[in-house]
Formats: structure tokens, sequence, C-alpha cells
């Protein structure tokens, strides 16, 4: 997969996991890994694993005889959350793209994904990989952003940042906050052998210690950066103006609102 929208280069990864990790991610974290439960000795696959925060939580979630491999298009988080999660259970960390899966048919019992496949450009693709590294009644467990009406401090950013250009914005937030419709993602679990498929939207509350450092993380924490400063235009106007529209909608410190995602199980050929 090669897509300037999935470029987590640099400090993103830092920024991603300091001011964006505790704030939209772990919450979500905590209540998918609770969904994903093998056999003691079953192996686990995550996919697009960021900075670990999935990781941490099905690491200490699962059976310490379980084998846990992460992975990340993105070598720079991977690099990011060995380094945070190194005094863990042991995690097998390998760079892989989603829709070109390194594993053999059928050698996981359970796949988790956080927040990646909106991400992968060939999601056919990607669905498909999937069933195929899962054993027949492997669980396919994942979680997408709802759109922006759920999600405000998604739509304050994209909105935000679109007006310092006169042409061509940055699209980075129609991305993550673009592929949530239930019916499309059934049609794509059933196209590939998938059953006992459900869906459950939940909403949590987005909470950061302030409006300024989830700014900071909404800008430069994320490949929206990349292409921002592409286009010529500094970072840092962006995080302030970013930070009082955050503030009107959720208060500044600390800054609360909701977020909306759509929970979704399934189990690779069953009935």
């Amino acid at each position: 997969m090669s897509e300037v929208n999935a470029r987590f280069l640099g400090t993103i990864p830092e920024l991603y996991d300091r001011h964006l990790g505790p704030v939209i991610f772990e919450p979500y974290a905590a209540d998918l890994a609770r969904r994903v439960t093998v056999a003691p000795a079953a192996p686990v696959l995550e996919v697009a694993c960021g900075t670990g925060i999935l990781t941490h939580q099905l690491r200490a979630r699962l059976s310490p005889t379980v084998r846990l491999v992460a992975t990340d298009l993105n070598q720079p988080m991977i690099d990011y959350a060995r380094f945070k999660l190194g005094a863990l259970h042991p995690i097998d960390w390998r760079p892989a793209d989603a829709a070109a899966l390194p594993f053999p048919s059928a050698s996981f019992a359970a796949l988790a994904c956080q927040f990646g496949l909106m991400f992968v450009p060939d999601k056919e693709a990607a669905f498909r990989e999937v069933r195929r590294v899962l054993a027949k009644d492997g669980l396919f467990a994942f979680n997408v952003w709802g759109g922006f009406e759920h999600n405000p401090f998604g739509r304050i950013a994209h909105e935000t940042i679109g007006s310092f250009f006169s042409a061509d914005p940055p699209n980075f937030y129609q991305v993550p906050f673009g592929f949530y419709d239930p019916d499309v993602l059934r049609r794509f679990l059933d196209a590939n052998d998938f059953g006992q498929v459900k869906l459950e939207w939940l909403t949590l509350e987005a909470r950061s210690s302030s409006a300024k450092s989830f700014a900071v993380g909404l800008v430069k924490g994320n490949p929206v950066s990349i292409a921002i400063q592409e286009r010529g235009v500094a970072l840092d106007p962006i995080v302030e103006a970013l930070e009082a529209a955050l503030a009107r909608v959720g208060g500044d410190y600390p800054f609360r609102s909701t977020m909306r995602a759509l929970v979704v199980t399934a189990r690779a050929g069953a009935v």
C-alpha cells in the first residue's frame, strides 16, 4: 500500500501517541481488546498497530502463551511502538501491507485492526487478505470512525485546516471519517466468507488535558502535517486556530467532547 494519507513518518509517531493516543485511541482500544478472545496457545495478528496502543491492551489481556504479531505499514510507527512496549511480554513486530500480508494462509486464530482499514486504498484486497490468513472460525475484530457529524473534533480539524487554503486543501481527515457505512462493510465481509457479523455503534468521551494539546496532535501528529508543509503553509498558526475552535466546542482545560465509532466482529467461514 502506498498512500500519501498514510505517511506516519518523522516526529509524527511520538506526537500522535502523546497528544492523540490517550484522547481518542485508548478508550476504543480497551473496548476492542476485550472482544478478542482466543485459546491459550492460539496466535493473534494485529494489522495497522500504529504506536502500539491496541497492542498494549491485547498483550495485557491475552494469555502469555498467545503469540501476538503486530504489524504496520510504517516502520517508524513500529520502531516507536517497540521502544515504548519493550518491557512487555514478547511481541513479534513486523512491517506489513494490509493488502498483501506476508503470512501463510489460515495461520491466525484472530485478527484485530483499530482504525486502520480506512487508510487502505484497496479495501477489497485487505478484506480478502484478512480472510486468507484467518483459520476457519477465526475472529476478525475491527473498528472504524463514524462520520464528521458524530465526531466534532474531526470535522473541526478538517474545516480549520481547509480555511488556510484557497485551493487544494489537504484531504486527510476525509479518509479516517469516510469509511463507516454498515451496508458496505457487510458486503465486504459477506463477499469474503465471513459470518456471525455483529456491528455496534459505540459513543465515548474524547477528553484531552487541553484544547491546545489536542490541536497539536490533530495537526502535527498526523500525515496532514506533511501535506500542509508540502503546500508551503506553516503549522503553528493552524494549531493556534484549531485550539481556539476546539475550545469553543469542548472547553480549554480540559477539552471534552463526544466521539463515535463502529465496532465490528465476524467469524471466518462461519454460518
